[in-house]
């Protein structure tokens, strides 16, 4: 497998068209709005495409597969909140924020709109805002690094450490060269890829197993705790706690940042709708062969798997599967599904410390170029100390996800709701939902895991009580923001 010239070959294509992509992009991306936003002429197909890929990830071809492989279906419970809260974003937040984005001075990042939301001179809310999604994207674009380390030590047999500098590579390249078209189309087409791959491996899976009946079966024979939505594999019954920890993935949409700025920068609001169906069929049809890849790896592979190594299922069974050419385009899927969300998160972090630290602190008269240049800067500074986390080769997947996952839920998810929903709001509100949000978060994460509470959980809730209760006891907005919540209201209700 390691010398299969049709994996190489494969591999080899799946990498021409991405730097092909990033390099025919790089001379259109001249100004900030270009390279973080697209200027706001994304298509409802790439936009749809482009935020699922950029939010599945890595992740969701080896890390749920990984804890389906170990805990059964009640794997589901992370798919069904994921798919609700995929429903919600697009439904709720999609629409306004398109429009309100545009009305507040055309902002381009999500700390460029709360900033411009509530008026705030003083620059507080948008450096808050910039510090946690750095904390929270170093641990994001580090899970990404992890699976794409494991992946080519899986696949090739190369050392961890040279895999993962392979995968920051690659990933550096086309992000740092063509911006944020060149991110959408590479995620459109790994999207393609990645949909492809979660279908054919677990359906392969069950036809080798006897078929759909005879394949779970077997698993109910091997452990019928495998086969309950109510208990984990050892056969305790799932607490609430749990399965409301589980379901609660699905909040963490609301404040995800390289998922946002895709409904900020589609052409047009009125193209929601279309985009919204086409995000989920993807979605609900990946969830569901996701944890699929899983269950069928136990019925095929056994107890052969333990630890990280469970996070491995997906390419095992690619490997039992298919051979050459065919195994190197699944591979690829693996690949660009790390790569899609890696790629976005570094330009999201980039997009804050060029505008919300460097321009807004330090040149605030700072050219065009100049902030293209310090953006491009970032992607390499963020890069290195994602590699720096994820160099420890028994990190998990699916723990480094759901810990920034929860990070940008609570930090910003309410404050979105919020802004777009409650024209109360105020500048101090918002600034006590971010950093009392982000830091539950941290100290829960630290200090009361045992618990077993998903710390999006009281993360989120006390980022709402602290927006909610700090507006009501701060003076009412100013007229010109009431203003500016009423127009955007008002284009919502035309369309």
């Amino acid at each position: 497998m390691q010398q299969d010239w049709g994996i190489i070959f494969a591999f080899g294509l799946y990498f021409l068209a991405l730097f092909g992509i990033g390099i025919f992009h790089m001379k259109k991306e001249q100004d900030l709005a270009g390279y973080v936003l697209g200027g706001r002429k994304v298509g409802p197909w790439v936009s749809a495409m482009s935020a699922e890929a950029s939010d599945m990830s890595g992740w969701m071809l080896m890390g749920l597969p990984g804890y389906a492989y170990v805990a059964g279906v009640s794997a589901f419970w992370i798919a069904i909140g994921l798919a609700i809260g995929t429903w919600l974003n697009w439904l709720f937040v999609a629409k306004r924020l398109r429009v309100y984005t545009k009305i507040a001075n055309d902002s381009i990042t999500l700390p460029d709109f709360f900033e411009n939301r509530f008026r705030d001179k003083t620059k507080i809310l948008r450096v808050v805002s910039a510090i946690f999604i750095f904390i929270f994207f170093l641990i994001y674009t580090a899970s990404g690094f992890v699976a794409g380390g494991r992946l080519f030590n899986t696949v090739f047999g190369l050392p961890y450490f040279e895999s993962l500098l392979i995968t920051a590579g690659i990933v550096v390249f086309y992000t740092f060269t063509g911006g944020y078209v060149a991110v959408c189309r590479t995620d459109f087409f790994q999207g393609c890829l990645m949909f492809f791959a979660i279908i054919i491996v677990p359906v392969t899976g069950i036809f080798k197993a006897g078929g759909p009946v005879t394949a779970f079966e077997k698993l109910y024979n091997m452990n019928a705790n495998y086969f309950s939505f109510f208990t984990d594999a050892t056969g305790v019954t799932l607490s609430a706690t749990a399965i409301i920890s589980l379901l609660a993935w699905g909040l963490g949409y609301f404040g995800q940042p390289h998922i946002l700025v895709r409904f900020m920068g589609i052409s047009s609001a009125k193209e929601i709708p279309q985009a919204t169906r086409i995000a989920m069929v993807w979605v609900i049809f990946s969830l569901f062969f996701a944890v699929t890849v899983g269950l069928v790896g136990r019925v095929l592979l056994g107890d052969t798997l333990t630890g990280v190594n469970a996070e491995t299922v997906f390419m095992v069974l690619n490997n039992e599967f298919f051979v050459s050419f065919l195994a190197g385009i699944i591979i690829s899927a693996i690949l660009g599904a790390i790569m899609s969300t890696s790629s976005s998160q570094l330009l999201v972090t980039a997009s804050a410390i060029s505008t919300d630290f460097y321009q807004a602190l330090l040149r605030k008269n700072a050219g065009e170029k100049e902030l293209v240049f310090v953006s491009r800067l970032s992607v390499i500074l963020v890069a290195c100390c994602s590699l720096a986390l994820a160099s420890n080769p028994n990190n998990y997947i699916l723990e480094l996800v759901a810990y920034a996952w929860a990070g940008f839920g609570a930090s910003f998810g309410p404050l979105v709701l919020f802004s777009l929903f409650w024209r109360r709001t105020t500048i101090k509100g918002a600034i006590a939902g971010v950093f009392f949000g982000g830091s539950t978060v941290l100290i829960w994460k630290e200090f009361f895991a045992y618990t077993g509470i998903y710390e999006i959980v009281p993360g989120f809730i006390i980022s709402a009580l602290a927006i909610y209760v700090v507006s009501l006891l701060d003076k009412k907005p100013d007229a010109s923001i009431v203003k500016d919540f009423d127009v955007a209201e008002a284009h919502i209700q035309d369309m």
